[in-house]
């Protein structure tokens, strides 16, 4: 929500300077997001009139004009196709400086003498309303300063409301809330209803009322098409963020900021029979404002004549029955819709408007009739016409009515954790335009009012207490109570840990959503169906993730886009598989590996990474907990390459699987192939060993060098079990110290060469007792793998 400070100083004004103003509304949940002037800076332009002009003599589009200050007069040459005797705009005098470091100084045009310049909007930054000067109104006063003459000294504050907060989607919601925590009284602008001087009706039907509890409709006829939008609601549109199109939308538009209540205009003429509301029906098209076809669904609430959709109910009007350049006669409408009704279906479609962004959330169910007199006087004050009377349709039972909520005292006490006099609890919610009535000592009944359809239960009315006493105003206290929870058991390792190993090994977290693009996730984890989101934030986050991947690779999409050259990221999080026994949410790490080994160095050329880069940071991961019951095997994934890809596996079951990126997935996402990823449960990883002591042994350790020849695919991995399974505990450590395959092999085998550690802590170890264990480790791979020794 976008307001200028002079607009909303003109409701409330209490004696505070912005800073002030600012932190009030950030203080009391309405977060200010920016903080702006409401125009550039320039000096020296003044409102100017034209006194004279007339064709100059070596120009054909270019005119001479005197121009005066109210003191003098000016010479001036202007190129604007309005530039007319007796009109009024910006004249930037010899001196002024204008945005864009642009000075004006006297100067000769085609050989006549300009002092001064005529100005349009853009060249004081402001929106051009048409092409050529800004037109400055009749009575403005000559001479006068014009940031003094439009307000441009003025502040645009921008506040990010919580969706709870829809009654602050208005310049009167923000009113009423300065009003409320400063004790300032409220000035609305009269409002009085506009008596019809035409008869003309339009017949309305409401065939939802559940969808449209309130429909109003008023026929105006007889406007002036060639009327024009005023320059302070043009500038008030324009610090809200608006753009000016005509005098009809604009007020729509103004009373859309200024009351929060969405109003629509259709040209009378183009409306066929009467206006229906009702539900969409199959195949029916609707060709909206934006210029695009919509094909409507049956679950879309749209407003209708004899031919059709003309609107989708609080989202947007239809381009056939839009009001233009030639409309003379008008049907305004001003309704209420149900939020369930309306949300989630502008997102359907692609279409986000301010109309739906308040539907959404919820309208004062008691302010159509308010709006639709302000948008009447607005309309006639500006261009003219003959209003008749206000139709209503609809079943306004059906709107949503207020609550009685339940407060007391007590409550209020536990929840704040102080208690607060009796007094102020009534004087704070009746300045909320809460009705209280005293139902026992320390209790009362509570009814909030129409715009505050948020309020449901008696903590949120406790949460307004705290909110406009001012949450510095309550004291800091330590919480009384024990913590819930049991603490982790001595082996479970705290996910600190893990995220710490990472970090040293040159790791960055990253943190994702846990919603994705479907297409994206399609081709990562096709295997996994995901759960869609009923009301997703974006389309392309419209899955839940089924695994980490997808948004590693974005991230990395991005990075690289970026120019980083090498990349390691990581991230912790949940991971969502629907399943026949509901939705399993599982805690996962993944990681993401390219580029080189190490940083540039002055020593030689980096190495590019490798899996087996990758494998050492999962077994790093292992080492953690307990190594020894993890292993790894060939496995396959559908986002990794079939042949360099490997499944981690504790006690028979696979926990996670690492490898190169995919090719075929590297080419859809435009992404370089030597990319490593890995994705790892999280709960087999933090269940460790108990801490324990080891003494060390005085004993000397014996090494054997050991090369077999085996087929050449036997697993490296088998290969160390079958030789630990082979020994007792004198076996200190199993090294693979070299891998070869080539001259004096066989086709298809290959040699591994192990280093064997054996040690007895109590006692020196014999080469007999080494070399029984040494024969024991071949025999048991001879007949297991076919191994022989190496030559």
């Amino acid at each position: 929500m976008r307001f200028n400070e002079a607009w909303l100083r003109e409701w409330v004004n209490p004696a505070i300077d912005t800073d002030t103003l600012v932190h009030q509304l950030t203080m009391a949940g309405l977060e200010v997001d920016a903080v702006e002037p409401a125009a550039a800076p320039f000096t020296g332009v003044v409102v100017g009139e034209i006194k004279s002009c007339r064709p100059h003599p070596d120009a054909d589009k270019l005119r001479l004009c005197e121009v005066s200050d109210g003191e003098s007069l000016f010479p001036v040459v202007c190129g604007a196709p309005n530039a007319r005797e007796g009109l009024k705009a910006p004249f930037a005098k010899v001196g002024a400086e204008l945005p864009g470091d642009l000075k004006i100084k006297k100067a000769k045009l085609r050989g006549e003498p300009s002092e001064g310049m005529l100005c349009g909007g853009s060249e004081l930054g402001l929106d051009d309303l048409i092409d050529g000067l800004l037109e400055l109104p009749a009575d403005a006063p000559v001479g006068t300063d014009i940031r003094e003459y439009l307000a441009l000294d003025d502040t645009v504050i921008e506040v990010d409301l919580t969706p709870n907060r829809a009654d602050c989607l208005s310049l009167r919601g923000i009113a009423r809330e300065v009003g409320v925590l400063n004790r300032a009284p409220l000035t609305e602008p009269a409002v009085e209803a506009v008596a019809a001087s035409d008869e003309a009706t339009f017949p309305v039907t409401v065939e939802n009322s559940d969808g449209c509890p309130r429909y109003l409709g008023r026929v105006i006829r007889g406007i002036d098409p060639a009327a024009t939008t005023p320059l302070w609601m043009v500038e008030r549109l324009r610090r809200a963020g608006l753009h000016a199109i005509d005098p009809i939308v604009d007020v729509t538009n103004y009373v859309l900021l200024e009351l929060g209540q969405p109003l629509h205009a259709f040209d009378l003429s183009k409306l066929s029979g009467g206006i229906v509301v009702r539900q969409a029906r199959a195949g029916e098209q609707l060709l909206t404002l934006d210029d695009q076809t919509q094909e409507l669904r049956d679950d879309t609430l749209v407003i209708a004549d004899d031919n059709g959709p003309v609107a989708m109910a609080g989202i947007m009007g239809g381009r056939p029955t839009a009001v233009s350049d030639d409309t003379v006669d008008l049907f305004l409408e001003c309704a209420f819709f149900n939020p369930l009704a309306i949300v989630g279906r502008a997102r359907g479609y692609g279409l986000h408007t301010d109309s739906s962004h308040r539907y959404e959330r919820g309208v004062d169910p008691a302010l159509q009739q308010l709006a639709m007199e302000r948008a009447t006087a607005l309309i006639v004050g500006i261009a003219g016409g003959r209003p008749g009377p206000v139709t209503e349709a609809g079943d306004a039972a059906r709107a949503p009515q207020p609550a009685d909520i339940a407060l007391r005292a007590e409550r209020v006490t536990a929840l704040l954790g102080a208690a607060l006099d009796h007094g102020e609890i009534v004087d704070i919610l009746e300045r909320l335009g809460m009705t209280v009535r005293e139902t026992g000592d320390g209790e009362w009944t509570v009814r909030a009012p129409s715009w505050r359809f948020d309020m449901a239960i008696e903590e949120d009315l406790i949460e307004e207490l705290a909110r406009v006493r001012g949450y510095e105003h309550w004291p800091s206290r330590v919480p009384s109570g024990t913590p819930a929870g049991e603490p982790d058991g001595e082996r479970r390792l705290p996910l600190r840990r893990l995220a710490d190993t990472l970090r040293d090994r040159g790791y960055l977290e990253a943190i994702t959503y846990s919603f994705v693009a479907p297409d994206l996730l399609a081709k990562v984890d096709p295997d996994h169906p995901p759960l869609a989101l009923m009301n997703p934030i974006s389309a392309d986050l419209g899955v839940m993730r089924t695994n980490l991947f997808a948004g590693l690779l974005n991230a990395a999409g991005r990075n690289l886009n970026r120019q980083i050259d090498r990349l390691r990221l990581f991230e912790t999080g949940l991971r969502f598989v629907p399943g026949a026994d509901g939705l399993a949410q599982e805690p996962r790490v993944a990681g993401l590996l390219y580029g080189s080994a190490r940083p540039a160095h002055w020593e030689g050329k980096p190495r590019r990474v490798d899996f087996y880069d990758l494998k050492g940071d999962v077994e790093a991961l292992t080492a953690l907990s307990d190594p020894a019951a993890f292993s790894f095997r060939p496995g396959q994934h559908p986002a990794l390459h079939p042949g360099q890809c490997a499944e981690l596996v504790r006690d028979g079951r696979v926990v996670g699987h690492l490898g190169k990126l995919h090719p075929r997935l590297a080419r859809d996402l435009d992404l370089p192939a030597d990319l490593y990823l890995f994705e790892l449960a999280l709960e087999p990883l933090r269940d460790g060993l108990l801490p324990h002591f080891e003494p060390v042994s005085d004993q000397p350790r014996v090494q054997r060098d050991l090369a077999f020849v085996v087929d050449a695919e036997v697993p490296a991995g088998d290969l160390v079990a079958a030789v630990r399974a082979a020994c007792d505990a004198r076996l200190r450590n199993v090294h693979i110290f070299d891998v070869y395959q080539g001259e004096h092999i066989q086709a298809g085998r290959k040699s591994l060469a192990l280093t064997l550690t054996f040690q007895d802590p109590s006692r020196t170890l014999r080469d007999a007792q080494v070399n029984d264990l040494v024969e024991q480790v071949v025999s048991q791979l001879k007949q297991q793998f076919n191994a022989t020794l190496r030559d």
